[in-house]
């Protein structure tokens, strides 16, 4: 781990050599090389900004302008997208599952918590007994219900007896007499909500957020993804917490640790745009053959949707209902950017 961390803090200082040496691209490439200009990249930028308002555009440190783009529009920027799981979370569970009635499957069915949400849903008690079905329901009501004479609402509300009742989904009142209960209820909540942070937490989610940066990667001639990850009480995540929200195929080849080529801040992960180019330009290959066609200035909402493979918990993607027609592309074109 220590070696590849070494082999990838030479690389990045040998390819922003490279960068300050790559002659800036000046004609369009997108359709053949699936490239952009800085240029293009800004109009993408735009556009997503335009589609998308959780995205912004950012100048970061006046030091570390990049003068081949305007310097109110150095790099994109949206914040607080939350993360609520770990990638681990969504790996397969072989092993686990159980055919239920009705082609359900319970994917947790032979886990340690017998209780798992499809048993409770389905009914199906840990012993294999649709409880629903084994017994009866006892509090159904008779069949000549519906010759009962309906009761009066004004005068049911009038009466006030309802209030009598006791409502099952209501807590306990701390009431005349109840002050020692309610006190008791009171330490048990703190107890169960990790007042002093130390309770099981079972019933808590603790949420990451992070912020999420795209920068123009001027060797690749491509857009590059940052993140910047934050705990539920807004402490920086360390680099192994983040790796827990990358997809385990890519942590350590495709996401390395680097330093933001715009702002004076420790090294971010870094979705690495080695590939860029060529994953673009096979979408766009996939929808032409559709018989659609993308336009340069929808570049960066479809980086963001195949970018998603890398970073699946986290929510950043709200373009997902956006009607690609819109871009000149047919609705097989769409299917196409879909399923690549």
């Amino acid at each position: 781990m220590a070696i590849r961390s070494a082999i990838n803090a030479v690389k990045s200082q040998a390819l922003g050599v490279a960068e300050s040496l790559t002659p800036l691209l000046k004609e369009s490439k997108f359709r053949e090389s699936g490239v952009l200009t800085p240029e293009e990249f800004v109009a993408a930028g735009d556009h997503l900004v335009h589609q998308c308002p959780t995205w912004a555009w950012a100048t970061g440190d006046q030091s570390k302008v990049k003068s081949f783009l305007p310097a109110e529009k150095q790099y994109l920027v949206t914040r607080n997208v939350p993360c609520y799981k770990r990638c681990r979370h969504m790996e397969p569970t072989e092993g686990l599952e159980k055919l239920l009635d009705d082609d359900w499957v319970d994917t947790h069915h032979f886990s340690a918590d017998s209780n798992s949400e499809a048993v409770q849903l389905s009914g199906t008690s840990s012993n294999g007994m649709n409880e629903s079905r084994a017994a009866p329901h006892s509090n159904s009501a008779p069949a000549d219900d519906d010759d009962e004479e309906a009761v009066d609402l004004e005068e049911f509300v009038e009466g006030g007896s309802y209030l009598e009742d006791d409502d099952p989904n209501l807590g306990p009142s701390a009431g005349k007499g109840d002050e020692g209960s309610a006190a008791d209820g009171e330490g048990e909540g703190k107890e169960k909500s990790g007042g002093s942070g130390e309770g099981t937490g079972a019933d808590i989610v603790t949420t990451r957020t992070y912020d999420l940066m795209i920068t123009y990667d001027r060797y690749y001639q491509t857009p590059r993804l940052w993140l910047c990850g934050y705990d539920e009480k807004r402490k920086n995540l360390t680099k192994g917490q983040m790796f827990e929200d990358i997809s385990a195929e890519h942590a350590q080849q495709t996401v390395t640790m680097e330093s933001h080529p715009n702002l004076n801040a420790p090294s971010m992960a870094s979705v690495h745009p080695c590939r860029h180019a060529d994953v673009m330009k096979k979408i766009l290959q996939t929808v032409q053959e559709g018989g659609g066609e993308i336009g340069v200035h929808m570049y960066l909402v479809v980086f963001l949707k195949f970018v998603q493979a890398v970073i699946p918990t986290i929510e950043y993607d709200y373009t997902r209902n956006f009607n690609m027609s819109s871009a000149g592309s047919s609705s097989s074109g769409a299917a196409g950017i879909k399923n690549s």
